[in-house]
């Protein structure tokens, strides 16, 4: 339903950012789950190319950093380890040129919760903030519209929370509730 004086073009992207937000906290709240259930073994286990909390802090940062309008925008979180070649958790190729380790030091399941409430609250605000209409998605390495940017960081978030917890149900028989929207 349209708001009274709101032309239909409003209302279309209301409903946009409403879908985004249910969405994103979605996502959120099972990768919040798998945190809180993930064993204190498993969380800096080397039995996977990139531990748990490796997958989980990667995928807060980069929910993070594109909840944001451009890539200038960002504000790294107080306690984001950035004296490393690959602050986001995930190392990619060894810079040999680099005296920094490849990637941060272990955070904590309570830094990573930490860390999850600050992404949770500022979902609405940062979409409400969020040009949709943009052509382009003020990221360098992404060529798509802000609108499909944004999709595709809350696929990039669902993607790690399926790792996750497929990691959970083999390693512990652990299970990550479904959440279809909003919790």
């Amino acid at each position: 339903m349209t708001a009274p004086g709101a032309s239909d073009g409003e209302a279309y992207t209301a409903a946009l950012r409403a879908s985004l937000k249910s969405q994103y906290h979605a996502a959120l709240a099972m990768l919040r789950e798998g945190i809180e259930q993930c064993p204190d073994d498993l969380w800096t286990s080397a039995a996977h190319t990139n531990a748990f909390w490796q997958v989980a802090y990667h995928a807060l940062f980069f929910t993070h950093l594109y909840l944001g309008q451009r890539e200038d925008d960002f504000s790294p979180w107080e306690r984001h380890q950035a004296d490393n070649q690959n602050p986001d958790g995930i190392a990619g190729t060894p810079d040999p040129r680099s005296d920094l380790p490849l990637i941060p030091r272990p955070y904590s399941k309570a830094d990573v919760l930490a860390y999850w409430r600050i992404c949770d609250d500022l979902v609405d605000s940062a979409v409400d903030r969020l040009d949709l209409h943009a052509p382009d998605s003020g990221f360098s390495w992404y060529h798509t519209s802000k609108l499909e940017h944004q999709i595709v960081s809350i696929r990039h978030l669902e993607h790690h929370v399926g790792q996750l917890a497929d990691r959970l149900r083999s390693a512990a028989n652990v299970g990550v509730r479904w959440v279809q929207s909003r919790p």
